[in-house]
C-alpha cells in the first residue's frame, strides 16, 4: 500500500492594494473570463488538500464569490493590520493552515504550474527543512511561491515584524530553508509559472493565453 502523503496547504496572499494596477482589486479582476484568484486557486487543486486566503476585510465578500463551488475547503485569514506589506499577509495566512507544509502564492501569479508546486512541497518533506524557496537566474528569490512549514514560518514572521523587520526574506533568518534553483526548476515545469500580473497592461495581454 502506497504511504500516503501528509496534508497540505495553500495560502493565496490578496491583500495588496494593486496600485498599479488602477483602482479595481485585481484579485478579482476577470482574466478571461475567470477571477485571477480562482485561477491560482483552480490550478493549486491537484496538489493541495485545503486553501486559505489572506486578504482585507473589505476585499472578503468579492473573494468569496469568486470562490464559489471551489472544490476543496476555502478558510479566511484576514489582515489584522491591513497594508503591513507581504511579509504580515504570509504569516497570518500560514497561521490558519492546518497542513505542516503550505504553498505561498500571490493572486497575481495565473500561471502557477501544480507541478512546480508538488515538486517544492516533495522536497520540503523529504528534506524536513521549514522552507523552500525558488530562486532565479537573475537573482531574484521566490518568495510568494514557496513552499513553507506553517507553524515554523508564521512564527518567524510574527518575530520579525516585532524586531521591525520588513524584508520577506527577513523571517528565513531564524530557520533552516533551502533553495531550489532555476536548472533544477525547468525539468519540473515552466519559469512562466512565476510570472506575476502588476499592470492593467500585463493583464490584457495575458488575456489570450487563457
Amino acid at each position: 500500500m502506497a504511504k500516503q502523503r501528509p496534508l497540505r496547504s495553500a495560502v493565496i496572499i490578496a491583500g495588496g492594494r494593486s496600485t498599479r494596477f488602477g483602482e479595481a482589486d485585481k484579485a478579482v479582476a476577470a482574466l478571461a473570463g475567470t477571477p485571477m484568484i480562482r485561477i491560482v486557486a483552480d490550478r493549486l487543486t491537484p496538489v493541495v488538500d485545503e486553501l486559505v486566503v489572506n486578504c482585507r476585510g473589505d476585499q472578503r465578500e468579492a473573494i468569496e464569490s469568486a470562490m464559489t463551488d471551489f472544490s476543496l475547503p476555502v478558510r479566511y485569514a484576514l489582515d489584522s493590520e491591513p497594508d503591513a506589506g507581504p511579509m504580515a499577509g504570509i504569516g497570518t495566512g500560514l497561521s490558519a493552515c492546518r497542513g505542516e507544509y503550505a504553498i505561498v502564492v500571490a493572486c497575481d501569479m495565473p500561471f502557477v504550474e501544480a507541478d512546480i508546486v508538488q515538486y517544492l512541497f516533495e522536497r520540503a518533506e523529504s528534506e524536513a527543512v521549514d522552507a523552500v524557496v525558488p530562486k532565479l537566474d537573475d537573482g531574484w528569490y521566490q518568495t510568494t511561491q514557496a513552499v513553507y512549514r506553517t507553524q515554523s514560518m508564521a512564527n518567524a514572521c510574527r518575530n520579525a515584524l516585532e524586531r521591525g523587520e520588513r524584508k520577506i526574506l527577513a523571517p528565513l533568518d531564524e530557520l533552516e530553508w533551502v533553495v531550489a534553483g532555476e536548472d533544477e526548476l525547468r525539468v519540473h515545469g515552466s519559469l512562466d509559472t512565476f510570472e506575476n500580473l502588476n499592470t492593467r497592461e500585463e493583464f490584457e495581454a495575458a488575456q489570450s493565453r487563457f
